[in-house]
């Protein structure tokens, strides 16, 4: 029995890329057309589909929302009772059905007509209703479907989805899209917050930031690393950094035997620490605390006065580690 499960399995993928594979060949003036159809577009995608068509459909607005093409889903049967609205005279259509000849999918074609909305169909019958209206048709057709019965959409809706896949990335490339729109379009995801999220989004500032003058004794640079909790004080002369005093300085201090009742921090401060500008990557500044082995990061504006401190437990809460 597990034998023949592996088999099957095994047997689906295989059929699966065939029919992807097969789809090489047929990016050519058709496809490039309805990239241009897309480019020139001054409004939206509508994708349409029936059934399992309709469900790849959704994913293909997805992924072309996501990489600089607005893009969304309509249902046909729906768009057939109220839905149309939705469309505009300057949207372009994309409308895929394996047959070409989809019910709820034809029916819209005069209304599209009417309209005037340029219409991409993705069909795996060349002469079928649907693709004999288009402006440009997609062929993905496949030679048989990875069901044994040859029914169950499988090969046929993998090739739709590659050649979904394949108008995306196509129009990305040619829009110029960056890491930077990608993440403005994913703003909770993990690149989102890597690309977007700066230092002076999460950094601790006015009160919070820890500070005590470089004649302060190290008695009083220990209530203020108690009262802040972050384990390091700033050591200022006025509005100058001069460096930082440390829960590592303390412990070196006791070691050298330093007289707790006379020292200031100027003779125990770490000085010229590393900073980092508030207008820089939350992202970046977990690498240099990663590559340096610290927990904090003193904040500069662009006067490199201090103006705030970013620990790492700040990154921790979002999302970056």
């Amino acid at each position: 029995m597990s034998d023949t499960l592996i088999e099957a399995g095994k047997r689906t993928i295989e059929l699966e890329a065939q029919a992807v594979t097969a789809l090489a060949e047929r990016i050519d003036g058709e496809f490039a057309k309805a990239c241009e159809m897309i480019l020139n577009c001054q409004h939206r995608v509508i994708v349409t589909g029936m059934g399992k068509s309709g469900h790849i459909g959704g994913k293909i607005a997805a992924t072309l929302a996501s990489t600089g093409t607005p893009a969304f889903f309509v249902h046909p049967g729906e768009a057939s009772h109220g839905d149309l609205g939705m469309i505009t005279k300057d949207d372009v259509v994309i409308a895929i059905s394996n047959s070409g000849s989809s019910a709820e999918v034809i029916t819209l074609l005069p209304l599209l007509k009417r309209m005037g909305n340029p219409l991409i169909s993705m069909t795996g019958q060349n002469q079928s209703p649907l693709a004999k209206a288009a402006h440009a048709h997609l062929d993905i057709s496949i030679e048989q479907e990875a069901c044994p019965l040859n029914l169950a959409p499988t090969c046929s809706t993998t090739a739709t989805l590659a050649m979904g896949d394949a108008l995306a990335v196509a129009l990305l490339e040619a829009r110029g899209f960056t890491a930077k729109d990608f993440a403005f379009s994913h703003p909770g995801g993990a690149l989102g917050r890597k690309l977007l999220l700066k230092v002076e989004d999460i950094m601790h500032s006015g009160k919070e930031l820890p500070r005590v003058e470089k004649s302060a004794l190290i008695s009083q640079a220990l209530m203020e690393m108690t009262a802040k909790g972050f384990g390091m004080t700033t050591v200022m002369d006025g509005q100058e950094l001069l460096g930082v005093f440390t829960d590592g300085d303390l412990r070196r201090s006791l070691d050298q035997g330093i007289d707790f009742n006379t020292a200031t921090m100027i003779d125990v401060m770490t000085a010229k620490p590393l900073t980092i500008n508030q207008n820089r990557l939350a992202a970046e500044a977990l690498g240099l605390m990663d590559e340096k082995k610290i927990t904090a990061l003193v904040v500069e504006d662009e006067q490199q006065q201090p103006v705030g401190l970013l620990h790492m437990h700040d990154l921790l809460k979002a999302g970056l580690v």
